[in-house]
């Protein structure tokens, strides 16, 4: 269709709307905005062959699969399109209002996938699009930040050449509730009242900064004071000081997955040297985290943020581009002109302001004023921040090839010099920095070096890492060569002298002369793993690090983000301190004489209200439900672990252990919107079902409210629900046996796995029993997982025939403990780790180490007053179930070896 009809229909003299744009070629986007023009309507635009296909619907976009949305094709509208929101003018061609309703990428949906699809150039992609476009049948998946999943776009027959239907397919989510109810832009966070109020001023950023380029040519000795109202309120609030020029940045923690919580905001992680720049009008300096000068290295970043013409301190990240858009690390060092990489600088903070010290401020405010302060050009760009699922947002970098992404909690403040909990890395692949202690130089190689030998600090040592033999060009080599030079010395600057000729399980013998150097240069390398050795596998070259210091290069380990996540809450101030008054709450315990969680409470970002907290649930002890809940908040971080991503079943006794009980699955339209759902249907019944997902500690003790005591989550997550982490084997005493005996079955068991070389780790029920878990990683079937188990309870069996049954059935057992296997099932729940249990004395389900398995363990060993102190002094011990699993066929292959 092509924008000559856009064109036509147009005074661009008179409009604020984009005329043109060109596609960045990395994915493809859609956008959604909502129209107050003559009618009131959404217009639906996906990119396609370089403009956006458009669709005005009328009644907007629906989540609801039985609901058909009439959707009129309009002409094609620039790929900038996709930016505008503001107001077009009365009497000009769609004069009214506009709002970025939603945003995000597509991709052809996935039963419309080609079987390559994921090879497939975004141009091929686009060709497979406007086929089905031309066919008048458009199937896609959305990643918007309110549509999600697939849709189709079907064109009718008998209604009009350009009328079709959009239409919403079955899948997880789907929904009958109303998504037009999420009423505010996705960028701006206003309604379309507060931005039609605004009389047309907010400006989309190309619009802007050319506004103000031309404002800074006609005066450049003005400056850009804060003429914003948001700018100097927010500006009231922070304290006076004077201009600085030196700063420790403040530093994110590694963690292992996304946070899922709209209390946090993402960014992208870029791949270049972090700088901060301190600009005082047309006086500019950049320095890295070490406080090294970056201002004679990167002159255009220096007379761009000249030109910004501003007073201020800001934090960011400096990168190379290649013509694909792609970071390029390795290009930095060397970086001298446009041949090697278009240079950017990527600003995601402001510290300083005005004679205004910001630090103090929430990040959320920080945003708003670096964003009015700071004008975008062809090199200063301000780093986008996102409220989105941290899961996608991850996979989406992942298939962009970036190096990772960034979360952050909205209200954290600027903590200088400090590896913040509120600042939270997440990689897409390993990345590590190492030190260049030395290289090797094969025999009869014509190239200038073989390999690299790296080192980091461990424990106040330098620790050798392993060789880096791939990743550089010869000329790199040759540059690198030139620096060694003059840092060799004659022994190894290792504590513990390598072997680094040593051959492995990967190749023979190598000999090759070796150099050392001294440790002072730093390099970045990718690699897939670390060995048993703890070197690291098939590393490769990334580029070398001049921004930071050899001292400072330690080994990076990930850590469990939901005890990162509630570190980041404990250092706020965590709310239940603030709304009970109980210092230190999480090493308190829920002790009977501490005082209690409060009938509100705000949790990742939602106010919770409890209910009836003073409702007794164990009468012979005296124990209530606030006790309860109050437990739940405080053993969340260890608890959580074994319910992300996990499908919950409620077992609910909102009268107590004494009181009716009785289980529910489906949520559907019974649970607030912010908790996570996951759909499914039943044999009896096509419609769509949803179990809630224990995501976050606002879910668990929303659980804890509704009466559940105890928290059974699946064995398997959302991401593989056919395949269980663990495999377990439940214990199950019958009435005559006692527990010594079940202890018994319990370490013959454990004999049985050691055998077998398997890991077991073992936890009271917290009811009568015991359960031992043995982790599978997720790479095997329930049915797989079922017959391991199987395999393992009949082996027990013989050794114990007199106690010990694997009969189902109650008269077969004849009273024998039950060596339950088919836990092993879809579905199938049992109580979580740490867990509490409707039984007499607020029983807890515990991890034990096995030297506790032994006689004389009983279940009120474990309760919800002194549970926490014996998690809080040995950590959570049985998190290994939740790491790399068992080689179920190697296991068994062996194990009928020895036998």
């Amino acid at each position: 269709m092509g924008l000559s009809e856009y064109n036509k229909k147009r005074e661009f003299s008179k409009t604020p709307e984009p005329k043109g744009g060109k596609s960045a070629g990395r994915e493809l986007r859609f956008v959604i905005q909502k129209h107050d023009a003559t009618n009131l309507h959404y217009d639906f635009r996906l990119e396609m062959g370089g403009v956006l296909k458009s669709w005005a619907v009328p009644k907007g976009p629906s989540t609801n699969p039985a609901t058909k949305r009439l959707a009129m094709m309009v002409e094609d509208h620039p790929y900038d399109y996709r930016n505008f929101e503001g107001t077009i003018p009365k009497g000009e061609y769609g004069g009214g209002t506009v709002m970025l309703w939603d945003e995000g990428t597509y991709e052809l949906a996935e039963s419309e996938r080609l079987d390559v699809n994921k090879d497939l150039d975004i141009k091929t992609l686009e060709k497979e699009l406007l086929k089905q476009l031309k066919e008048g049948s458009l199937k896609v998946t959305l990643h918007g930040q309110k549509l999600k999943g697939e849709y189709a776009l079907v064109k009718t027959k008998g209604m009009g050449e350009n009328s079709w239907l959009l239409i919403k397919h079955k899948d997880k989510f789907a929904s009958e509730k109303d998504i037009l109810t999420k009423d505010k832009s996705v960028v701006s966070k206003r309604s379309l009242e507060q931005i039609a109020k605004a009389e047309g001023q907010d400006e989309t950023a190309e619009n802007k900064s050319t506004k103000a380029s031309a404002k800074k040519k006609a005066n450049p000795t003005t400056k850009n004071k804060e003429s914003s109202g948001t700018v100097s309120k927010t500006l009231k609030g922070a304290p006076e000081q004077r201009f600085y020029t030196k700063v420790k940045p403040m530093l994110a923690t590694l963690v292992d997955e996304p946070v899922d919580s709209d209390e946090w905001l993402y960014e992208i992680k870029w791949d270049g040297y972090r700088a901060v720049s301190f600009i005082k009008g047309d006086r500019v300096e950049i320095k890295s985290r070490n406080d090294k000068s970056f201002t004679d290295k990167y002159p255009p970043i220096v007379d761009a943020l000249k030109n910004q013409n501003i007073d201020a301190v800001v934090d960011g990240e400096i990168v190379v581009i290649d013509e694909k858009g792609m970071a390029k690390f390795g290009s930095l060092q060397n970086w001298k002109d446009e041949e090697d990489g278009e240079l950017l600088y990527y600003i995601f903070d402001i510290l300083w302001y005005n004679g205004h010290d910001l630090k103090a401020l929430e990040l959320t405010d920080r945003k708003k004023i670096l964003k009015e302060v700071i004008v975008e050009d062809d090199i200063i760009k301000i780093s986008k921040d996102f409220l989105v699922d941290g899961t996608e947002f991850l996979a989406a970098a992942e298939k962009m090839g970036l190096e990772g992404i960034m979360a952050k909690r909205k209200d954290s403040t600027y903590e200088t010099g400090r590896r913040s909990p509120n600042w939270l890395k997440i990689k897409v692949n390993k990345r590590q920095e190492v030190i260049i202690c030395g290289y090797t130089k094969n025999e009869d190689t014509s190239k200038p070096f073989s390999a690299l030998l790296a080192g980091v600090h461990e424990n106040g040592k330098l620790v050798y890492k392993g060789k880096i033999g791939t990743g550089f060009s010869i000329q790199t080599q040759k540059d690198m060569l030139k620096e060694f030079g003059p840092l060799e010395v004659k022994t190894a600057p290792f504590n513990d002298i390598p072997d680094v000729n040593k051959p492995t399980r990967y190749r023979g013998p190598v000999k090759a002369a070796i150099t050392w150097l001294k440790p002072k240069l730093i390099c970045e390398v990718s690699f897939t793993e670390f060995t048993d050795e703890g070197l690291m596998r098939h590393p490769s070259f990334k580029g070398m690090r001049e921004d930071k210091n050899a001292k400072d290069v330690v080994m990076e380990k990930e850590k469990k983000v939901e005890e990162v996540v509630e570190d980041a809450t404990d250092n706020k101030g965590s709310e239940t301190t603030k709304k009970t008054g109980t210092k230190t709450a999480n090493k308190k315990g829920a002790k009977k004489g501490a005082k209690e969680i409060k009938s509100e409470l705000k949790v990742n970002g939602q106010l919770l209200t409890f209910t009836n907290l003073d409702k007794v649930y164990w009468p012979k002890e005296k124990i209530t439900k606030g006790q309860l809940i109050t437990y739940y908040e405080q053993v969340s971080p260890f608890i959580l672990p074994y319910l992300k991503n996990r499908p919950q079943s409620l077992n609910r006794f909102p009268n107590g252990i004494n009181g009716e009980s009785f289980y529910q699955k489906d949520v559907t339209d019974k649970v607030p919107d912010w908790i996570d759902k996951y759909q499914y249907h039943t044999d009896d019944s096509d419609e769509d079902k949803h179990f809630m997902v224990g995501n976050n500690k606002a879910t668990l003790l929303y659980m804890a409210n509704l009466g559940c005591i105890e928290i059974n989550p699946w064995s398997s997550t959302t991401k593989k629900p056919d395949y269980p982490t663990w495999c377990i084997l439940d214990l199950d005493p019958d009435k005559g046996n006692s527990f010594d005996e079940v202890i018994e079955a319990a370490q013959v068991i454990k004999q049985i796995l050691d055998d077998m070389k398997v890991p077991g780790y073992c936890k009271t029920s917290g009811s009568t029993g015991l359960h031992i878990y043995i982790p599978l990683g997720a790479k095997y079937t329930y049915e797989q997982s079922k017959e391991f188990a199987r395999i393992i309870v009949t082996l027990a069996t013989r050794e114990l025939p007199k106690t010990t049954s694997i009969e189902r059935a109650l008269k077969d057992r004849k009273g024998k403990i039950y060596l339950d296997f088919l836990q092993n099932r879809s579905q199938a729940t049992i109580a979580a780790p740490y867990s509490a249990r409707p039984k007499p004395g607020a029983t807890v389900s515990m991890p034990l180490e096995w030297d506790e398995v032994k006689e004389g363990l009983k279940m009120q060993d474990f309760t919800i007053f002194n549970a926490l102190d014996r998690i809080q002094n040995k950590g959570d011990i049985f998190k290994p179930v939740l790491e790399k699993g068992i080689d179920i066929k190697k296991v068994i292959t062996d194990y009928k070896s020895m036998t």
